[in-house]
């Protein structure tokens, strides 16, 4: 049975045969050896496996329970600006020597390079591994699924219909470059989801809540199936009391934790290096400039403890830190990869990302997150004579050149003179990044972290995500709805 050691903690990979752990300093420096054979500037590899699974109730019944594994070795070779990659799924040294030999095609006609030999890194550790989820039994997860079924369907009679589902994976990864790094990490993840609908009177209309991160089935000790169940329905539920939303330009108050998701897309991806070195975003240039309310700062933290988007090194072999991207409204850098790193003569700052071994890194967010203010947020919501009060979002777009965004809200309110009264539907957002940025006049005290749900889709490739903000404020944003407000 194969072990794996991150600190003092150990997990169990009954499901692998072979993988990660299998690879020693020596077979990666053959192996990166064969990579700069043509003469590239710079080699890494990228080992993965991976084990995952899901199980669906719906109307109390299981119907779905999937199980998978993925195993392989992406490859990258760069000479100058331009890059090889191969990969393959498999890691029989003929495979692998052949995709390190497809890879260094790139680099064609120069003179070979020489590797260091990898030293590996000790990582901080950030998560917990033990017990993983995934060697627990399913008739557990099933049980968690059941729980939260049955709390929702009590919930209220007009509650018609649940669905509950529940996530799981662990990956694997040894990460070794030609620049003498290795360096190994196991990253547990899980996700718990419940969706609610609720009828009456002919209306429907349905709520959701769900959770998780980096962490063990000891997610549910704080909480519970019960606890989000009520929190689906109950949404579900006040949401059949839901008015036609205003429409123009109003002030709008964004509860704390998920609404950073608008932070993560209307700010977040163009401040990602990539699109800065092509200056394609609207950030392009602008270090040391005035790009928000001087009271908003902006980091991106990778070292949140269990959080979802937290990782012990990126897919690089660079150990994350906490990067400010913008302190007291004046933009401060960006999030980088090692290509971008070297165009600007900086420091990788481990957020080189990808979503398998068959995907080249690129920089992406960890934990995204605006940090608290002095207000209070009771201060904050009698400052509103009339607005909206944005609590859950849905679905959203952005351009990144010019940072203009739509976002739809699955919960939220009218604010009138200061209070919360009706719910509302059919609201969206529709503003500038940096501009909301700049109209940011209240932030709060009460800064918190999203619950362990956001996925971030990226050129083709999907990671786990996580964004924070506290209560904000701002002063105006266009809100597009069903009646002239």
């Amino acid at each position: 049975m194969n072990t794996e050691t991150v600190g003092s903690t150990r997990y169990k990979a009954p499901f692998r045969p072979s993988g990660p752990n299998a690879i020693d300093a020596e077979l990666a420096r053959k192996l990166l050896a064969i990579a700069l054979e043509k003469g590239g500037d710079y080699a890494d590899l990228f080992f993965e496996y991976r084990a995952g699974g899901s199980f669906v109730l719906d109307e109390g019944i299981l119907k779905s329970v999937s199980r998978g594994v993925s195993i392989g070795l992406g490859v990258r070779v760069q000479r100058g600006d331009a890059t090889g990659y191969a990969y393959v799924e498999s890691l029989n040294w003929d495979d692998m020597a052949k995709a390190a030999r497809t890879a260094a095609q790139i680099a064609i006609g120069a003179t070979p390079g020489t590797p260091e030999v990898p030293t590996e890194r000790v990582l901080p550790r950030r998560y917990e591994v033990q017990p993983v989820s995934i060697d627990v039994a399913g008739a557990e997860k099933r049980v968690l699924l059941e729980r939260a079924d049955k709390a929702a369907r009590a919930f209220d009679p007009h509650i018609i219909r649940v669905e509950a589902s529940f996530s799981e994976e662990i990956r694997e990864i040894l990460v070794a470059t030609s620049d003498g790094r290795l360096a190994r990490d196991i990253q547990p993840l899980l996700r718990f989801g419940v969706r609610a609908i609720a009828e009456r009177d002919g209306k429907r209309q349905e709520g959701s809540s769900g959770g998780g991160g980096r962490t063990t089935l000891g997610y549910f000790d704080e909480k519970s199936p019960e606890w989000h169940a009520k929190e689906a329905a109950r949404q579900a539920i006040r949401m059949l009391d839901a008015v036609e939303a205003p429409a123009g330009n109003m002030p709008v108050v964004l509860a704390p934790g998920d609404s950073g998701i608008l932070l993560h897309e209307a700010v977040g991806h163009g401040l990602e290096a990539d699109f800065n070195r092509k200056g394609t975003s609207n950030y392009s240039g602008q270090v040391g400039k005035d790009v928000a309310s001087k009271l908003c700062t902006v980091v991106d933290d990778a070292t949140v403890s269990l959080s979802r988007g937290t990782i012990n090194v990126d897919d690089e072999g660079n150990e994350p830190r906490r990067s400010v991207l913008i302190e007291n409204g004046v933009l401060r850098g960006y999030m980088h990869d090692a290509h971008s790193a070297k165009h600007f003569k900086l420091q990788a700052s481990g957020n080189g990302r990808r979503e398998s071994f068959s995907c080249a890194p690129m920089p992406r967010m960890t934990n995204t997150i605006l940090l608290g203010g002095p207000n209070d947020p009771e201060e904050i919501m009698k400052s509103i004579k009339r607005g909206i009060f944005a609590v859950k979002f849905g679905g959203g777009q952005v351009d990144i050149a010019n940072g203009d965004f739509v976002f739809s809200l699955t919960e939220s309110y009218l604010i009138e003179d200061g209070k919360i009264t009706s719910p509302l539907k059919g609201v969206n957002l529709i503003g500038n990044g940096p501009d909301v940025l700049r109209k940011v006049s209240m932030l709060g005290n009460d800064v918190e972290l999203s619950d362990g749900i956001w996925t971030c889709g990226k050129d083709g490739q999907s990671v786990p995500v996580g964004v924070g903000c506290p209560t904000i404020k701002i002063d105006e944003i266009t809100v597009g709805g069903t009646k002239i407000g």
